[in-house]
């Protein structure tokens, strides 16, 4: 790692340490970056300059990105998140709003696609009964 640390200092790394300790790759960090979810210091030279509170913010992007949220949605909502026992929980009471919204969305998705799923099963199986 190239990170520059000793007791007590904030661990310093760049874009490439962060994707080792993250497995987030360094094109989707910087696509965080645009998206104004993540926002890194810059070093004297211009280099994006990582904290392990950026490793953390980087973490909880992929894991709402992963639960389906969309960034505009991750911009509101990630100020008021936090981790408690190795889980996110909302700190802000507009943010379980917010959440709720979004599952709400999520399940109607959801029974689109088995709607779609079924009606593509029967097709098949009326397919399938007319070729015996």
């Amino acid at each position: 790692m190239k990170a520059n640390h000793s007791a007590g200092d904030i661990v310093h790394m760049r874009i490439s340490d962060v994707t080792d300790r993250t497995g987030i790759p360094a094109r989707l960090l910087r696509y965080y970056e645009e998206q104004e979810l993540l926002v890194p210091a810059r070093n004297a030279s211009g280099y994006r300059d990582y904290s392990d509170q950026d490793v953390e913010v980087a973490r909880r992007i992929r894991q709402l990105l992963d639960a389906g949220l969309g960034t505009a949605t991750i911009r509101t909502v990630l100020p008021c998140l936090t981790e408690r026992a190795g889980r996110l929980a909302p700190i802000c009471t507009d943010t379980i709003d917010d959440l709720k919204r979004e599952q709400a969305r999520i399940e109607a998705s959801i029974e689109a696609l088995v709607a779609s799923r079924d009606a593509i099963r029967s097709v098949v199986d009326t397919g399938e009964t007319a070729a015996v």
